[in-house]
């Protein structure tokens, strides 16, 4: 039967015993920011808070490295980054661990996003590497969205003979993600990770890649336990890091299926859920 999360046993802003926190852990789009992609007021604040307590806080995104390093630049000292759903770990801008995908399978993948394209979905691929984006389809409406999330971008003739280590392959979707690309891709499911990370976007991964994984790898290095982590997020790639701290948040507007995975509730992220949680749960002043 699954486990069937519920809020702290507290009004949304009462303190409660502080926890002992040693890591927080936080999807980006749908989970600290907003809708309309803002950060919530007093981060930069509760952040300084988090590190004058000796806990580490970690964005964990599907958005780039670079992307990451400048929306945190006024706090990145001694952040670490899980990008590209996990396959990407990075602290100082020294790679922590990363789990590239064989260039033959870029192709192939590459190969079955031309094949939805050509039979009429208004899909595109994203191939992710290590120092750059790369999109062979230009039109502003599509470099708008990947823009959005990779600050390196590159447009080329052919994404499949870029030299770079390939993190993962993005697919963005003008239409419905889940309901389209992801089953066009169903071949991959068996041996590597066909993952909806948002209403448009799906990514395909290693298998051995995920942002649990990431987690878990982070916890066994600095000796911290899942009773001192705390992660949040919203949607199905942020499933496996449900699985990794006994803090696990759901957002009130999270995908059913992490709602089912997690623990706990967490306001919305239009209602800054995450850092009133973190308030609330480590006790820091509002």
């Amino acid at each position: 039967m699954p486990y069937s999360p519920s809020p702290l046993p507290a009004p949304a802003d009462t303190a409660i015993a502080p926890a002992d926190i040693r890591l927080v852990v936080t999807d980006m789009d749908g989970t600290l920011l907003d809708d309309d992609k803002r950060a919530p007021a007093g981060l930069w604040e509760v952040l300084e808070q988090l590190r004058e307590r000796g806990v580490l806080f970690s964005p964990a995104s599907g958005r780039q490295y670079a992307t990451l390093a400048r929306e945190f630049a006024p706090a990145a000292q001694g952040m670490v980054f899980i990008a590209e759903n996990g396959t990407y770990v990075v602290r100082d801008g020294v790679e922590i661990s990363s789990d590239p995908l064989d260039p033959a399978v870029v192709a192939e993948i590459v190969a079955a996003v031309r094949r939805l394209s050509a039979g009429g979905a208004d899909v595109g691929a994203v191939v992710c590497g290590k120092k750059s984006a790369y999109v062979e389809r230009t039109d502003p409406a599509f470099l708008a969205e990947v823009r959005r999330y990779y600050v390196e971008n590159r447009i080329v003739d052919d994404v499949t003979a870029v030299d770079d280590d390939i993190l993962k392959v993005a697919l963005y979707d003008f239409g419905s993600a889940e309901r389209t690309t992801a089953p066009a891709l169903a071949a991959f499911a068996g041996t590597h990770q066909v993952v909806v990370s948002g209403e448009h976007w799906v990514d395909v991964m290693n298998r051995t890649a995920d942002k649990g994984a990431a987690v878990r790898r982070l916890q066994r290095e600095l000796g911290i336990t899942p009773a001192q982590t705390m992660v949040f997020g919203d949607y199905l790639n942020d499933l496996q890091m449900m699985d990794t701290a006994e803090w696990s948040f759901a957002m009130a507007n999270a995908h059913p299926e992490v709602i089912r995975r997690a623990r706990h509730l967490a306001p919305s992220n239009n209602d800054d859920g995450v850092l009133r949680t973190i308030r609330r749960v480590l006790g820091l002043p509002a």
